[in-house]
């Protein structure tokens, strides 16, 4: 395991790092930067193998009709920086992203612990006693946008299941409300400019039909990495103003793009003390990595707003999960 510290919630450690952001404040849509170098990673000669057996198994299934993986077109994460603004000392993020695409991610974040010739994983070599953050880019061919949602007229958070049928390791878990992986042909325009602001927009669009005329008050929280699976994520907040858990119920009835995605949702009271429950009440191994961190947060931002934008309210939801796992310890 890597020495980047492990986000706390409800007295459980997570496998999450929070690379930026506490809540308290979000990173404007300006001040999100992000950088395209065409280009495809590379790999060295053995892993390079490892993705051309993936790509003829893949290809072998498909042709016997069988359940496969499509090799969508997909970005590399090169680096990611975090910098202030010189007077508001607001922050200012940089992603830079190369061309990758499906397979590569397959082999990789879900070949770290597969034994090398030399007789190394991917993860000792690249990752254990390592900065995470200095990776090489072929580490990182996903980059996922996760987003907490809640609905604004009843005040509930919206917490999704994905189902078996989802790829990688998170099939079958408790995640965020909406998360989509960026992928090039949805997310990189004709100019070659990619907003992360639009990728969150079109996970609730594809996985909550929430569409481009609903009103959504939308801000990006901050960053998480995945250190168990080497995947970065970003973190955003949106409040449905206009809509209940009725009404997007009504909505899910009719159809959605990715309804297979999610098997179940649970709509909780978007107060600390109710969701910070649902996660204690939740075995650990049920979540996600980065799924508690990415509602905590957003936890912290209402309470902030709430509260004028004054940054010491997040102690306020602090206080509230002591008394939760205090709950928990006198049963």
């Amino acid at each position: 395991m890597t020495a980047r510290d492990r986000f706390t919630v409800v007295g459980r450690q997570t496998d999450c790092h929070v690379y930026e952001g506490d809540g308290t404040r979000p990173i404007a849509e300006e001040n999100m930067r992000v950088r395209y170098v065409p280009g495809r990673v590379h790999f060295p000669e053995e892993i390079g193998r490892w993705r051309r057996e993936i790509e003829e198994e893949q290809a072998a299934k498909e042709a016997a009709g069988e359940p496969h993986r499509w090799n969508n077109p997909r970005f590399a994460v090169e680096r990611l920086t975090v910098s202030r603004t010189h007077t508001a000392e607001e922050p200012v993020a940089t992603l830079t992203l190369r061309d990758a695409d499906y397979y590569d991610f397959m082999t990789t974040s879900m070949n770290l612990d597969r034994m090398k010739s030399d007789g190394q994983t991917l993860r000792e070599q690249y990752i254990d006693g390592k900065d995470p953050l200095e990776a090489e880019p072929f580490m990182f061919c996903s980059f996922g946008v996760n987003v907490a949602v809640e609905t604004g007229k009843d005040k509930k958070m919206v917490i999704s299941h994905r189902s078996s049928r989802v790829a990688g390791h998170n099939k079958s878990k408790w995640n965020s409300s909406a998360n989509e992986g960026l992928a090039r042909n949805h997310d990189l325009s004709p100019d070659g400019r990619v907003s992360l602001h639009a990728v969150a927009r079109r996970a609730m669009r594809e996985e909550l039909a929430v569409y481009e005329s609903d009103e959504v008050d939308l801000e990006l929280l901050g960053f998480g990495l995945d250190v168990r699976n080497n995947q970065w994520a970003a973190f955003f907040r949106a409040v449905l103003t206009d809509l209940t858990e009725e009404e997007l119920r009504a909505r899910w009835s009719r159809g959605i793009e990715d309804k297979w995605e999610h098997d179940r949702h649970a709509f909780v009271p978007a107060d600390p003390e109710s969701v910070l429950r649902f996660l204690r009440d939740e075995p650990a191994e049920n979540w996600t990595p980065c799924a508690p961190a990415l509602f905590y947060l957003s936890l912290v931002r209402a309470a902030v707003r709430a509260q004028d934008n004054d940054p010491a309210a997040r102690f306020e939801v602090e206080a509230i999960e002591r008394r939760v796992v205090r709950e928990l310890d006198d049963e």
